[in-house]
């Protein structure tokens, strides 16, 4: 019998199979499912902080319209404060998924400014989240906005979440920084239980027909697991905080590459869209199935044996690949 327990930010997950962020975590019952079909633990559906601000903007514009004609109705209905519900659902949900399911239930938190960052974080552990992740969308438009800055951006928000919560808090971040393993270094030494590789960043497209600018959102495939691995590989071994690689996992052969590269789980999300949540045992079992015939008693045997420390050619992550496969590629 082999084991497949894995250690992901602090908390002993069965298996290294993690539903990511997506609208199956919106259903309770989606919920229960996904842990009665073998997933280790659930990403929630991000809580963003704009959302939050547009209904109590909404709420502030209904509860005074008109109140100018009439003077009781300046103070019959409470403050905003008082009475915007805010993150109330998300939180609500929170709650409901605990008392239902066993696995570690772990929130997903989209911010925009320090103090909704802290404000909302601190909300969401007390409902009861596992962890927290830090979904990080922030696109660099401004062109006073040098590298710096955006750095600090997200080396700022963590050390200020990590301050005000107890649980454990990983950094989902994209992949477009100049160098990807500083920051990755950076993040570790401010705090990160975790690493999620990587956020993929939904990019507008254009329709043609009404000159207008649409939002598109392609499901992923194998071959977006490439990045991911890259950096899983090289910064195995060289933080101390967790790795999670996301985008891309569709298969057992996607999700064992992943802890070769030394991930500590996969996460998965296009594929269950795809093909339902019935997908996650076929795949564990091909998981088991596998490490059987290969001999591989523990997930912990697995873990980095293909990272860059452990490989007989480290530069094969690097420069000297690419100059490889333009050598090798024959038309």
């Amino acid at each position: 019998m082999v084991d497949t327990t894995t250690n992901y930010m602090g908390l002993k997950l069965k298996n290294p199979l993690v539903p990511s962020a997506s609208p199956l975590s919106k259903d309770i019952g989606m919920i229960k499912e996904m842990e009665d079909a073998g997933a280790a633990a659930v990403v929630l559906y991000s809580l963003f902080e704009e959302q939050i601000i547009q209904e109590q903007n909404a709420h502030d514009y209904f509860m005074t319209y008109g109140s100018e004609s009439y003077a009781e109705a300046l103070t019959y209905f409470p403050e905003t404060e008082e009475y915007a519900r805010g993150p109330e659902d998300y939180l609500e949900h929170i709650r409901k998924a605990k008392e239902v399911v066993n696995i570690p239930i772990i929130a997903s938190l989209n911010g925009v400014s320090k103090s909704g960052w802290l404000k909302y974080a601190k909300l969401i552990e007390q409902a009861g989240a596992d962890a927290l992740e830090l979904n990080v969308y922030y696109v660099a438009a401004d062109f006073s906005t040098d590298s710096e800055i955006v750095e600090n951006i997200y080396i700022r928000d963590l050390k200020a979440v990590k301050e005000h919560v107890k649980i454990p808090v990983a950094m989902k971040l994209s992949p477009y920084f100049s160098s990807m393993a500083n920051m990755a270094k950076k993040l570790d030494e401010a705090g990160a239980d975790a690493l999620v590789l990587f956020n993929r960043f939904y990019q507008p497209d254009f329709d043609l027909d009404n000159l207008e600018i649409v939002p598109n959102l392609t499901l992923s495939h194998s071959w977006e697991l490439r990045l991911p691995l890259r950096w899983l590989a090289i910064l195995y071994g060289r933080i101390e905080a967790g790795l999670a690689a996301t985008s891309g996992i569709q298969n057992y052969t996607d999700l064992i590459k992943v802890l070769m590269a030394g991930g500590d789980v996969a996460m998965i999300c296009s594929e269950l869209l795809r093909n339902g949540i019935k997908r996650i045992p076929e795949i564990l079992s091909d998981l088991t199935n596998w490490m059987e015939v290969n001999e591989y008693g523990s997930v912990s045997l697995m873990k980095g044996s293909m990272s860059q420390r452990s490989v007989a050619d480290p530069a094969a992550f690097e420069r000297a690949n690419y100059m490889k496969i333009l050598n090798t590629y024959k038309i």
